[in-house]
């Protein structure tokens, strides 16, 4: 009866006026405007958060176990040559090459550990003349494995050339001749080709 005339057109308006649907609280199952992810990369995702390190030091311990895990594939392929986890300087078609070239023949430095167990031996001996002669033994092994190590960079590289026109081959024949220093069973990775058979 005392109502203001403004304030009973104020409350028709209110009364006619839509509901504004978009100042409800959204439900928090619904998506953000975005598609519901599928099931798998929910549970991905999911599994992901779980296995998150919470502390400093449980990240510490999860990184050395997975490089402990890399290092014992490493080894294993060393030994049995396997190509998906080789070291990086061991992977590729040219390393292996390279590899399986000095492999295939006998070279003079890989027997040069045996060589100088007994030139030392004889140098200690008491006579001048057997001390002399293994001077001179120290001389001709070192000729020889120079010069046998520049024959062998020299066929390698051409036969690098001829094989693998495209690859990267820089290293490779640096990485061969200090494979030639190694007695043979002790070459890592293992040897994957017999003496005398062609790579």
């Amino acid at each position: 009866m005392f109502r203001s005339r403004a304030k009973e057109e104020k409350a028709s308006v209110a009364d006619k006026a839509p509901v504004n649907f978009s100042k409800q609280p959204r439900d928090p199952q619904a998506p953000k405007g975005r598609p519901t992810p599928k099931r798998s990369e929910a549970q991905s995702q999911r599994r992901s958060v779980a296995n998150t390190p919470t502390t400093r030091k449980e990240a510490a311990k999860r990184a050395r176990e997975e490089r402990r895990q890399v290092l014992t594939r490493q080894r294993e392929a060393l030994a049995n040559g396997d190509e998906r986890y080789l070291p990086v300087r061991d992977k590729g078609p040219v390393r292996r090459f390279a590899r399986d070239f000095i492999d295939s023949r006998f070279n003079v430095a890989e027997f040069f550990l045996p060589l100088a167990v007994i030139i030392l031996v004889l140098s200690i001996t008491p006579s001048v003349a057997v001390k002399n002669i293994s001077l001179l033994l120290w001389l001709i092994v070192i000729v020889l494995i120079v010069l046998d190590s520049i024959v062998t960079g020299f066929r390698l590289k051409k036969q690098l050339k001829e094989r693998y026109p495209d690859e990267n081959k820089r290293g490779a024949v640096a990485y061969a001749i200090m494979r030639s220093l190694q007695m043979r069973r002790l070459r890592l990775p293992k040897p994957q080709v017999k003496r005398g058979e062609r790579p």
